[in-house]
């Protein structure tokens, strides 16, 4: 990793960025067409991920316990507990109460992306998780901001029920410096340790490697529910 930080942050965001179409769902939402009970399957596959993802972003964080990396994933913990509070209202809005929310079955390829991120937390370099993560934020969190503004233009939901998707969102996709920070961080001290010490090489020596098998899996999630939603009228 000779390239710096920051040049790694903006590289992984480049190169990992998906292509126009190749999330097949997110443009019937935008334009109102994605069917309510598919939403509705969403959230309940959501529920699930955020659950694993929490565990393994504190499974992370002890790993790290002595490094950046211990503050930067336990707060990436708790964003997952906040998010997990924000997503009832909007699966009422979708027609699903908290018990049909809880009873729906997990989907395989929806929950491939938070199966391969539990991976990660016991197997995964460190920094190579936070490379890819900072690859699938942007595209999650665009995703999300495109999601939240169909909500309220095409479908009617409240703020109430948009709240779960104005948290993750970013317009744009655009970086935000206060928010790489604690990336930044890590990085860099990882980084530094490999100057000084070959022991701590991430793994293949490819540092996108993790993130484009999350960023596949990411597309995964999204077109099992495109499927499910069957042809655009």
């Amino acid at each position: 990793m000779a390239q710096d930080a920051a040049g790694l942050l903006a590289r992984v965001r480049e190169e990992l960025a998906p292509g126009a179409g190749e999330n097949r769902l997110i443009g019937r939402i935008a334009d109102g067409s994605a069917p309510l009970r598919v939403l509705g399957e969403l959230a309940a596959q959501q529920r699930r991920i955020i659950a694993s993802d929490r565990r393994s972003f504190l499974t992370l964080a002890a790993r790290c316990a002595d490094a950046p990396g211990g503050a930067y994933f336990a707060d990436l913990a708790a964003g997952e507990s906040r998010a997990l509070g924000l997503l009832p209202p909007f699966a009422a809005a979708c027609g699903l109460d908290d018990a049909a929310l809880r009873a729906r079955p997990p989907l395989a390829g929806c929950q491939a992306y938070p199966a391969y991120l539990a991976w990660l937390a016991l197997n995964g370099d460190p920094v190579g998780v936070v490379l890819a993560l900072t690859a699938n934020f942007a595209a999650w969190g665009g995703y999300c901001a495109t999601a939240v503004r169909a909500l309220r233009d095409h479908y009617g939901f409240a703020d109430e029920a948009c709240a779960f998707f104005d948290f993750f969102a970013v317009p744009d996709a655009a970086p935000d410096p206060e928010a790489d920070a604690p990336a930044l961080a890590l990085v860099e001290h990882w980084q530094a340790l490999q100057a000084s010490s070959s022991a701590d090489r991430t793994d293949g020596g490819d540092p996108l490697e993790y993130g484009r098998m999350l960023q596949s899996y990411e597309l995964m999630f999204w077109n099992t529910l495109a499927d499910l939603a069957g042809p655009a009228e």
